[in-house]
């Protein structure tokens, strides 16, 4: 009987934000110092876990950067507020900036767009740290929208003009969705579509090897945002979808009638670990 074919996406792992990102925490952990990253540098335990073994300690609040003396502090490829890039500037002896430049563009837009007058909307994660940090470059209120029944209860004065934008990682079918939603209102909507053109990529290329094989397989960590949502797309396509961190976790039931298997890896997933996942299946079957 014939072995399965394991197919893996070619998107699948870090995309550009986050490697930039990671890359630079290490090099700084290399340089030695105190480095501090705020908030967890991306979602993945396995990533995080490592580099606080190299020395890079994680700060995730106000209080904790106020208390530091001095030291270096990596802003995340998330990004963060207004408010927290000028604490963090104040608090440290050195920022790195490593706001993915895709985000800081969504910044740029919602400084720029709630300084004109506009109602922004922000279609994403309310407590996602991208969303947060988003939200503090408005000047005025934000509303923040996640499904298309939030889209439908959304109201604003009908002058009011609409600016809308999109966390990077979003899916993009259910972003256009919603801003139709929005469009019919009659409200004046400028719609900036800033959803990263990596994450259109691995959305798009995970469904369509997950419409074809018997078994999906998505690594990422399950605090994070991107992975999740390849996950949410892939069971669409294949029910036997498995959501897994690392190779340990995977516990697959093979029936023998498999044609293909599916591989595909979030933003914060590295190299190493999509590697050690492919060859144990590979050596499964």
């Amino acid at each position: 009987m014939a072995k399965p074919e394991i197919i893996l996406a070619k998107s699948a792992g870090f995309c550009f934000g986050v490697e930039r990102a990671v890359n630079k925490v290490y090099e700084e952990a290399a340089a030695g110092g105190e480095i501090y990253t705020y908030g967890p540098i991306i979602h993945n335990k396995e990533v995080v876990a490592d580099l606080e073994a190299r020395g890079v300690h994680v700060v995730e609040s106000s209080d904790e950067l106020k208390a530091l003396q001095g030291g270096t502090v990596i802003i995340r490829s998330h990004g963060v507020s207004r408010d927290t890039d000028r604490l963090i500037r104040e608090s440290a002896h050195k920022c790195i900036d490593a706001t993915c430049p895709f985000v800081k563009r969504i910044h740029r837009t919602v400084e720029a767009e709630s300084a004109a007058g506009k109602k922004i909307v922000i279609v994403g994660n309310p407590v996602h740290p991208e969303v947060i940090g988003i939200m503090g470059w408005s000047s005025t209120p934000v509303t923040v929208i996640q499904t298309a029944e939030e889209a439908r209860n959304f109201s604003v004065t009908a002058e009011k003009e609409v600016c809308v934008v999109a966390q990077t990682t979003f899916n993009a079918n259910k972003f256009q969705d919603i801003v139709a939603i929005l469009k019919e209102k009659s409200y004046n909507v400028i719609c900036v579509n800033t959803i990263c053109n990596a994450t259109h990529e691995r959305q798009s290329e995970a469904k369509a090897i997950a419409a074809k094989a018997d078994i999906m397989i998505v690594i990422g960590d399950q605090s994070s945002s991107n992975s999740a949502k390849l996950f949410e797309i892939c069971r669409k396509e294949c029910p036997d979808t498995h959501f897994i961190q690392t190779w340990n976790d995977l516990h697959l039931t093979l029936t023998g009638a498999e044609k293909v298997i599916g591989i595909t890896a979030g933003a914060s997933t590295p190299k190493n670990i999509i590697e050690e996942v492919y060859n144990h299946v590979r050596a499964d079957l």
